[in-house]
């Protein structure tokens, strides 16, 4: 997966084009979203502290901090690629890449983990140098493993099949045990990263079978005869929480063909062995999560909005075209963020049944 950033691009095509289903039923009184501020470009990611709500806006390269009046503060600017953000004490994390813009797709050259101290000297994790000393996922395979005759036959050259690249894309980050952790959705992989900028893979995400169509055989250039059989698709890695008993969860937003077919899914990470569980599956484009007690939120980009996951069952708990981020507070009150996909800006909501209070007091 080259680039997120290339998800945003294509979602308004594949919504419009395949008219994508919400995924979740739909839970019974859902509290009504208020709105804060339509002055973000790209959200794509929420953290908390208490009541103070910060945002990484990745159209503009700015974490800001939301004002009681909806306006956002600037903390830092002009960080290039900006994705993910987490807050740990008077510490922060956030991802940043940066793009060959002259390639088609844009090839990522550098990407890494800023980690922002409390007396405010920053430390980069390199995660770009430790894929390519690494590939995590370079055990995985990608494409047509078993391939019939007629697609051996018609592929000549081209080939079917391809193991993990040399591919870093840090997106969303969560704080871990003292350590941080990010989702790396060009790596396939969940990296523990300490404050001292030391990385480890705690866990590599499994290939997405997904079972190929006429029209999507057709798209990736393979024969007719390919519908039906399985093509194996990169995971992709978004969004990444922590839950009680410092469970990890993780969302997945396959690359094509399972970005149109609502293959998204979540899941639990076991940090001893790196295994990892499918909880759900079915999503459209999950690209956030945030938990609370039991249940799990999930930021669907072109499907439901944001979904809550409750003992592996869905349900909508916001309808939110362009869901691209969440965060959850200690007492419930559950923050969103949502792109527009047509080119508009962007909004931050609060979903509460009482009133909700922001502070505004800067003090990073």
């Amino acid at each position: 997966m080259r680039s997120i950033r290339m998800v945003l691009a294509a979602a308004a095509a594949v919504a419009l084009g395949l008219g994508l289903p919400a995924t979740a039923t739909a839970a019974s009184d859902p509290p009504v979203p208020q709105e804060w501020s339509t002055q973000l470009g790209a959200p794509f990611s929420i953290a908390l502290d208490g009541t103070r709500v910060y945002i990484a806006d990745g159209a503009t390269g700015t974490i800001g901090q939301l004002q009681p009046d909806g306006q956002v503060a600037p903390l830092v600017e002009g960080i290039p690629g900006l994705t993910g953000l987490a807050i740990r004490g008077a510490s922060m994390a956030w991802g940043s890449s940066i793009e060959d813009g002259s390639t088609e797709p844009p090839v990522i050259l550098q990407s890494g983990l800023n980690i922002r101290g409390p007396k405010g000297a920053t430390v980069y994790a390199d995660l770009h140098a430790y894929e390519v000393a690494n590939n995590p996922d370079g055990a995985n395979t990608y494409g047509i493993i078993d391939p019939s005759q007629c697609v051996i036959d018609a592929a000549g050259e081209m080939p079917l099949s391809y193991p993990g690249l040399i591919d870093a894309h840090a997106y969303n980050v969560a704080s871990w045990k003292g350590d941080w952790l990010v989702a790396d959705a060009g790596a396939n992989a969940v990296m523990r990263v300490t404050d001292s900028g030391q990385i480890s893979t705690l866990a590599v995400l499994p290939p997405v079978p997904v079972t190929l169509t006429a029209e999507t055989a057709g798209m990736l250039g393979l024969p007719a005869c390919a519908a039906g059989d399985t093509y194996y698709v990169e995971p992709v890695p978004t969004g990444v929480a922590v839950g009680s008993g410092n469970t990890i969860y993780v969302t997945t937003l396959p690359g094509f063909p399972g970005e149109s077919a609502s293959q998204g899914a979540l899941w639990e990470v076991d940090a001893r062995s790196g295994s990892v569980t499918q909880l759900v599956s079915g999503l459209s484009g999950p690209t956030s999560a945030a938990v609370k007690g039991k249940d799990v939120y999930v930021a669907e980009l072109f499907g439901a909005g944001v979904t809550k996951v409750t003992a592996g069952t869905p349900s909508t708990y916001a309808a939110l075209s362009g869901a691209l981020s969440v965060a959850v507070t200690s007492n419930g009150t559950v923050w969103a963020a949502t792109a527009d996909l047509s080119g508009g800006p962007g909004t931050i909501v609060s979903i509460a049944k009482g009133k909700v209070h922001v502070n505004g007091n800067i003090v990073r």
